[in-house]
């Protein structure tokens, strides 16, 4: 590529001024959106998905690396207006997508092996990542900012104050890793919080669609309300007889419970569920 624009160049001339409407907070910080790219691994003949690209930050990035392509979902039509002057420089490499990422389904996007490299919309992370876990066999690894409360939830042990429905989801289907700590001010608006990156490896055996739906109805129940015994919480859904057959006291709250026992919960409630015609 070329010598490219500064990034602020990008955001003046596109009226690029962040909307807290749409979750925005640009990283401009080549050295920091270089390190996440790192994080990532090698991504020689990968096919890279980015959620939210903004002005191209990380985008830059990643097209620096050895990323067989990059294909960028952007709703802000402000972005995709940036973002395509960047691809005229890529060589073919960028494609740009506008498109809501929780509207598109990213199975029939690119080809294997597959990678998602993104700074989430704080607004829309938690149930992107839900949808894209729903896939999680489909990539090889998904590299994801998001505020740092959420990452802290990812990868939350048993018997913390994070631990909870979400990081029962993603540790059942990846291994999840906390890799990075950002500071607000290396943000353009700084956010009010810190945020952080997570690296995910999918698991090689992945849940299908209907156990994951299941599994994501059992952790909803269980950590509906907290400070419910299971034995109340899981009332619906087998109660004390269900706790009984997988040997889980029903005195015990849903924080106590590994994702283990979860998966021992679920493979014994779905034999619940066909015993009373569900």
């Amino acid at each position: 590529m070329t010598k490219l624009p500064p990034l602020r160049d990008v955001i003046a001339r596109h009226g690029l001024a962040a909307r807290h409407s749409l979750g925005q907070h640009f990283l401009l910080d080549g050295n920091l959106t270089d390190r996440i790219v790192r994080e990532a691994g090698d991504l020689a003949g990968r096919h890279v998905i980015e959620v939210g690209p903004g002005p191209g930050g990380l985008t830059r990035s990643i097209l620096a690396s050895a990323a067989a392509n990059v294909t960028g979902i952007e709703l802000d039509w402000r972005a995709v207006a940036a973002m395509e002057e960047l691809a005229a420089e890529a060589a073919g490499r960028l494609r740009v997508i506008e498109a809501d990422a929780l509207a598109i389904d990213l199975s029939d996007l690119v080809p294997a092996p597959r990678q998602i490299i993104a700074n989430l919309p704080y607004n829309i992370a938690s149930p992107l990542l839900v949808r894209w876990l729903r896939q999680a066999a489909l990539f090889e690894r998904l590299t994801l900012m998001l505020q740092q409360e959420v990452a802290q939830r990812i990868c939350a042990g048993t018997n913390t104050a994070g631990y909870g429905r979400l990081s029962v989801l993603t540790q059942w289907t990846c291994d999840a890793r906390m890799v990075m700590r950002i500071p607000p001010a290396a943000f353009t608006p700084p956010p009010k919080v810190w945020s952080a990156v997570v690296s995910l490896t999918p698991h090689d055996v992945q849940p299908d669609p209907t156990r994951f739906s299941r599994m994501e109805a059992l952790t909803a129940a269980a950590f509906g309300q907290r400070r419910k015994m299971l034995r109340g919480s899981l009332r619906a859904l087998g109660g004390e007889a269900l706790l009984a057959e997988a040997e889980i006291a029903p005195e015990r709250r849903a924080e106590t419970l590994s994702v283990a026992e979860f998966d021992r919960l679920l493979g014994i409630q779905a034999g619940f569920s066909m015993c009373r015609g569900s």
